[in-house]
C-alpha cells in the first residue's frame, strides 16, 4: 500500500493515555479570538493556505535541523518531507498533516494557546548569527493561521509529535470557546496532523474537487510534495525561483498558461532575481496574441501575482505594478513585503511604491533592450501594445518616468521612408548642433501629413518632423511636453511664429519670376475676407511660406484646440466655437484660386463668397477642426453648377 495511504491511517490507531489537562486561552486570545475565526479574513478558504503554510514552515525547519545537527530521533530519519491533505464527505472532515519539526506538550500550550504567537519567530531567535541562512525558507506567522480554523469548524482535533529525540505524542482539542485540552497520544509520527470538524454551511471543504482547486491558487508552488487523499497536487514548479538558464521554452510556456489561464504563449518572457534594493523574485510574460478592447480597458485589473516564500499572497495585486502594464502577466515574490495578519492587505505603503519602482524600471529597461535587440518583432509588439505606453505617459505624474516610458514610442518621420519607424532618442540623435526642439505633426496619414500646408510652411526650416497617425499620439506628446531636455512642439503651432530670417528663402538670380497679388491688393483682399467670412475668423494675414497652397488656419495651440472642440465644444453652434477658437487665416497671394478670388469678389460677388467659404473650410479640414464635413455639400453642389454652367 502506498506510503500516502499509511500515512493516515498511521493516525487512526492512535491511541489516547493519561489524563486530559484542560486549559484556558490566554486572556488576549480569549478577546481575539472571534476577530481572528470571524473578521480577520475576507475569504473562508484562506484557511487551507495558512494551515500548509504553517506544514511548510515546519517542514523547513526540519530539513535545516537535518543539516545543522544530529538530535533527531533515528526512526524518523527515512520519513519523507511531505504535506497530506484529506477530506471526507461522509464525516463532513478536514485533515492536514505534515511531518516536520512536530511539538512538545509546552510548544502546543506556547503556540495554539496563545494567539500571534509565531514559533517560527521564536525559531529564528534561537538560531542566533545563522538566521539568515535559513530566514528565506521560513513562512512564519504560526498561531495566527491556525486560528483561522475556526472559521470553518466546530471542533478542531490536533495530533503532533516532536522531531526531538525520546519526544513522545500529544493531542490538543478544542471548540475554540475559551478552553483546550492537552493529551499524551500513542501512535503520533513525527510531525503534526489537524483535523477540522466543518461547520454546516462550511461542508464543501469536504470535497475534494475543491480543495484541489484551492491548493493549486494559494499554494501550488510551495517548496514541499503536497498530496491531497493520496495523489500529488503541485505539479508545476515555481519557475521564477529556478535558474533562468536551466529554464526552456517549453517550461515557460507550460507556466504562462498555468498562471494566465489561457492557451496562447508567451511573445516576451522577463525572469528578474534581485537582492537590493529590495529582495525580488519575479517572472514576467507579455502574450502573444492581441490585446482585446476589455484588455485595454481601465477597468481590466492587472494580472500579477504576489506571492511571499511562495506562498500565494494576492492574486490581482493592483498595488505592484502601475496600471498602464496591466498588459503584463506573471508572478511577484518578495521577502521583504510586510503583511497584516490575514496576509490579505500590504501594510507599507512606502515599501510596495520602492517595489513598484524598481519592477517598472526593470520592465522598461527590458523593452527597451527587445527594441535593440530585434526591432522588428518589438514593432510588432508595439503595433499590438503601444497604447499601453501612451496611457502610461499621460498618467505618470513624474516626468522622469513619462520621459523613460517616452522612449518606447515610435513614429514614422520626414526624413524616413514609409514603414520605418524612428523612437525620440533616435530624433534627438539625428539634430543638428545647438536645435531645442522636437517637431511633430498630427495627421490621418503619411499622404496627409507631406501634403500638409503645415508641412509645407515648415519645409523651409529644414527639420525633421515626426508624423503622429493616431489622436492620442498628439495628446501624449502635449503632454510629455519634453524629452531630454528638448521641447516637443507641433508645427501647427510653430507656422503661427514667422520663420527665422536666416532661414527664409531667397529669390533665385535664374528662379522665374512668381505672379502674385500686390501688397495694396492683398490687404482690399484681406479688408473683404474679413468681411466676407465675419466671426468665422478674428483675423487675417499674408504669408510667404505656402506654395502649393492657397490658404492656412492656425489657432494657439492647435493640439489642444482641436481635441477640445471634439470634446468639450461638440454639441456647440458655430459662432461659439469661432469665438473659442479665434482662428486666423493666412493668405497665399501668389496662389491661382487666391488671384482669382481677388478679382471674383468685384465682378462676381455671390461666386466669390462661394469660393471664400470653400476655400476657409478646405483650411478647416487640413486643420482637423471640421466635425463633419457633409456640412458643406450644398455649397460644393452649388459651385459644381456654377462652373459647369460656364462650358
Amino acid at each position: 500500500m502506498s506510503r500516502q495511504i499509511t500515512l493516515f491511517q498511521t493516525y487512526f490507531c492512535l491511541v489516547l493515555t493519561g489524563a486530559s489537562d484542560k486549559h484556558e486561552f490566554q486572556a488576549e486570545t480569549r478577546k481575539l479570538l472571534d476577530i481572528v475565526a470571524r473578521s480577520l479574513y475576507s475569504d473562508k478558504e484562506v484557511f487551507i493556505r495558512e494551515l500548509i503554510s504553517n506544514c511548510s514552515d515546519s517542514l523547513e525547519k526540519l530539513r535545516y535541523l537535518q543539516m545543522s545537527t544530529s538530535e533527531l530521533s533515528d526512526t524518523d530519519k527515512d520519513t519523507p518531507l511531505e504535506i497530506h491533505i484529506a477530506v471526507d464527505e461522509e464525516k463532513k472532515t478536514f485533515t492536514i498533516q505534515d511531518t516536520g519539526v512536530g511539538m512538545t506538550k509546552e510548544e502546543l500550550i506556547s503556540n495554539l494557546g496563545t494567539i500571534a504567537k509565531s514559533g517560527s519567530t521564536d525559531f529564528l531567535q534561537q538560531l542566533g548569527e545563522n538566521e539568515g541562512a535559513v530566514n528565506k525558507n521560513i513562512i512564519g506567522q504560526f498561531g495566527v493561521g491556525f486560528y483561522s480554523t475556526f472559521m470553518v469548524s466546530e471542533k478542531v482535533d490536533v495530533y503532533t509529535r516532536s522531531s526531538k529525540p525520546d519526544s513522545i505524542g500529544y493531542s490538543w482539542h478544542s471548540d475554540g470557546l475559551g478552553t483546550y485540552n492537552i493529551s499524551e497520544a500513542e501512535g503520533v509520527e513525527r510531525g503534526t496532523k489537524i483535523t477540522l470538524h466543518l461547520k454546516g454551511d462550511c461542508y464543501d471543504f469536504a470535497k475534494e474537487d475543491i480543495i484541489k482547486d484551492v491548493i493549486k491558487k494559494y499554494s501550488n508552488f510551495v517548496g514541499v510534495p503536497i498530496y491531497l487523499n493520496g495523489k500529488k497536487v503541485n505539479v508545476i514548479q515555481a519557475l521564477w525561483t529556478a535558474d533562468s538558464r536551466d529554464i526552456t521554452e517549453d517550461m515557460h510556456e507550460e507556466f504562462y498558461r498555468f498562471i494566465s489561464n489561457s492557451f496562447d504563449k508567451p511573445r516576451y518572457n522577463l525572469h528578474y532575481k534581485a537582492d537590493a534594493p529590495l529582495n525580488i523574485r519575479a517572472l514576467f510574460y507579455v502574450p502573444e496574441y492581441k490585446p482585446t478592447l476589455f484588455d485595454m480597458s481601465r477597468e481590466t485589473d492587472v494580472a500579477v501575482t504576489l506571492y511571499s516564500r511562495k506562498v500565494m499572497i494576492i492574486a490581482k495585486a493592483n498595488h505592484i505594478l502601475p496600471r498602464w502594464l496591466r498588459f503584463v502577466k506573471g508572478v511577484v515574490d518578495s521577502e521583504d513585503i510586510p503583511l497584516n495578519l490575514s496576509r490579505e492587505l500590504l501594510q507599507d505603503s512606502a515599501l510596495i511604491r520602492k517595489l513598484r519602482w524598481v519592477l517598472t524600471n526593470r520592465l522598461l529597461k527590458f523593452f527597451l533592450e527587445r527594441a535593440k535587440k530585434d526591432p522588428a518583432k518589438y514593432l510588432k509588439f508595439y503595433e499590438d501594445y503601444g497604447l499601453f505606453f501612451r496611457e502610461g505617459i499621460v498618467t505618470t505624474p513624474e516626468q522622469e518616468m513619462r520621459e523613460e516610458i517616452a522612449k518606447l514610442l515610435r513614429f514614422e518621420s520626414s526624413a524616413l521612408q514609409p514603414g520605418e519607424m524612428m523612437g525620440l532618442d533616435d530624433y534627438v540623435s539625428r539634430m543638428k548642433a545647438g536645435s531645442r526642439e522636437i517637431y511633430y505633426l498630427s495627421a490621418p496619414s503619411r499622404q496627409l501629413a507631406e501634403t500638409s500646408p503645415y508641412m509645407e510652411a515648415m519645409r523651409q526650416q529644414d527639420v525633421d518632423v515626426l508624423f503622429c497617425y493616431e489622436p492620442y499620439d498628439e495628446l501624449v506628446l502635449m503632454n510629455l511636453a519634453q524629452f531630454d531636455r528638448k521641447n516637443l512642439k507641433s508645427i501647427e503651432n510653430e507656422v503661427t511664429n514667422e520663420a527665422p530670417a536666416s532661414t527664409k528663402t531667397q529669390p533665385e538670380l535664374d528662379a522665374e519670376p512668381v505672379e502674385k497679388l500686390t501688397k495694396d491688393e492683398g490687404e482690399d483682399l484681406m479688408g473683404w475676407l474679413a468681411v466676407t467670412l465675419g466671426n468665422k475668423i478674428s483675423k487675417t494675414k499674408v504669408t510667404d511660406r505656402l506654395k502649393s497652397h492657397p490658404c492656412i488656419i492656425t489657432v494657439a495651440e492647435m493640439g489642444a484646440a482641436r481635441h477640445f472642440l471634439k470634446t468639450t465644444l461638440a454639441g456647440k453652434s458655430e459662432e461659439e466655437k469661432y469665438r473659442i477658437l479665434q482662428p486666423t487665416l493666412e493668405i497665399n497671394l501668389s496662389h491661382p484660386i487666391i488671384r482669382k478670388l481677388n478679382s471674383l469678389k468685384n465682378s462676381d460677388p455671390t461666386l466669390a463668397k462661394l469660393v471664400a467659404d470653400q476655400v476657409y473650410d478646405n483650411a478647416l479640414i487640413a486643420a482637423g477642426l471640421v466635425d463633419d464635413p457633409r456640412t458643406m455639400l450644398a455649397r460644393l453642389n452649388e459651385l459644381l453648377t456654377r462652373a459647369l454652367e460656364k462650358h
